[in-house]
Order: C-alpha cells, then sequence, then structure tokens
C-alpha cells in the first residue's frame, strides 16, 4: 500500500508519520521533501516549492520505493503552497509553472493508493508560533479545494481527512490500511 499524508506545515504530519511508522515497521517512511533539499529558509519562495514538488513527485515512483509506504507529503502539497503563495503575496507563480506542476502531481499521484489529509481545525488545534500563519492557512484552503479535483487526484485515488487527536487520526489510518490494503501490525 502506498499513502502520502498531506497538509500545511504545523499540521500533525511527523507526528502522525511516527506513530504509523513504530506499529508497522514494514512500511518504508519517506521525510518531508523540505528535509531533503540543500536550501536554507530564508522565506517561502516559487522555486523552492516547485523543486519540493518535483522530489516528493519523483519518489512516489514504485520504481524508485517499491512496496509498502507511507510519505510525509506528496506534490498535491506543494502545489497547493504555490497556489497559497501567489495568495499571500500577490505575485501568482506563472501560470506555466502552475500548469506544469498540475501535470506532475497528476502523474504522480498515480502511483498513490491512500490520500490522507489532515485539515486546520478548530476543535484540534496545533500552535504553530512564528511559521508563516498567513501562509499556512492560505496553503490549508488550496490543498482541501485541490483534493477535490478529479484531474489532479483521478478516480481510483481513495482520500481521507483525518482530524482529532493524534491517537484517533492514528486509529482511523490503521482502520484505513486495514480496510484498503496491509493489515496492521498487532502491539
Amino acid at each position: 500500500m502506498r499513502i502520502v499524508v498531506s497538509g500545511t506545515h504545523a499540521s500533525g504530519k511527523s507526528t502522525l508519520l511516527s506513530d504509523f511508522a513504530l506499529r508497522h515497521p514494514g512500511f518504508t517512511v519517506l521525510p518531508d521533501p523540505f528535509d531533503l533539499l540543500d536550501e536554507t529558509w530564508d522565506a517561502p519562495r516559487a522555486t523552492m516549492f516547485a523543486s519540493q514538488l518535483r522530489l516528493a513527485a519523483d519518489r512516489l515512483d514504485s520504481g524508485e520505493n517499491p512496496g509498502d509506504m507511507i510519505a510525509e507529503r506528496g506534490p498535491l502539497d506543494f502545489l497547493a503552497y504555490l497556489v497559497a503563495l501567489g495568495e499571500t503575496t500577490g505575485s501568482p507563480a506563472s501560470p506555466a509553472l502552475l500548469e506544469r506542476s498540475a501535470e506532475i502531481t497528476a502523474a504522480a499521484l498515480e502511483h498513490v493508493d491512500l490520500l490522507v489529509v489532515l485539515p486546520l481545525t478548530t476543535a484540534d488545534p496545533i500552535e504553530v508560533g512564528e511559521e508563516d500563519p498567513e501562509l499556512r492557512a492560505a496553503m490549508n484552503d488550496a490543498l482541501l479545494e485541490l483534493v477535490d479535483d478529479p484531474d489532479l487526484v483521478g478516480t481510483h485515488l481513495r482520500v481521507a481527512e483525518l482530524v482529532g487527536s493524534p491517537e484517533e487520526r492514528l486509529a482511523r489510518l490503521e482502520a484505513l490500511v486495514s480496510v484498503h490494503g496491509a493489515p496492521p501490525t498487532p502491539s
């Protein structure tokens, strides 16, 4: 089973992945593409998000990572960041960049079985500190719109929005995996 966990920054992705990985050692865990870049984070830029989108897409190829895997972020995250960056700065990415990014995203998501989206909710807030709260909210909104676009997510991809406490999110993810893929490892 191939899973991508998506959400804006400080939405609980890392917690969910690490909790899941502890209970499912047979899954390969792919870290946030940001952690794999050599760039430093000085300010959000379209080129940085485009680089992360490409990296996130490339690693979803089943030839690159065969077998069960769970990835922190997929190309859809970075397409949402590109849209949100334009909304928050008033300087949108070029139409050509957005179009090419959407094509890459759609092609990559063909290699994914389950897209888990962690939306921001007022019921389960996660404190963000100084990590650009305006961009965080705009990316969340863009991501939630993009997951409804059948041209991006296709017809085979199962999409699940998970809310609640970390324990509730993990339980729901495990239920989705046991129904649609590999059974959970007994604890």
